[in-house]
């Protein structure tokens, strides 16, 4: 699995209750033709990743169907979480260009 292209928006909490803050990632994914979670149509990876006191993390994502936005049940494995993590820290600054 690759990340091809991506998008971030930080969310915004109008009721104050969540805390931290919360970025939205849209991950184009690339997945070999032989691997189960393969579409023609191509895969997303739609992750919420959260920052407060408890650290950076993945607090939520699924993955859907480009143009179906047809959600998949599907997990991430340990290592693609890891890479996953890793590279929303690295991106969550460019939220604000």
């Amino acid at each position: 699995m690759n990340i091809i292209g991506y998008s971030v928006e930080k969310l915004k909490d109008p009721t104050g209750i969540l805390e931290g803050d919360r970025y939205e990632f849209f991950l184009d994914i690339e997945v070999p033709e032989d691997d189960e979670l393969y579409s023609e149509n191509g895969i997303e990876l739609k992750v919420i990743f959260a920052v407060d006191s408890k650290g950076e993390r993945i607090a939520q994502y699924y993955f859907y169907e480009k143009g179906a936005e047809k959600v998949l049940e599907f997990e991430l494995e340990e290592e693609e979480e890891i890479t996953i993590n890793e590279f929303c820290k690295s991106h969550l600054d460019e939220e604000n260009e």
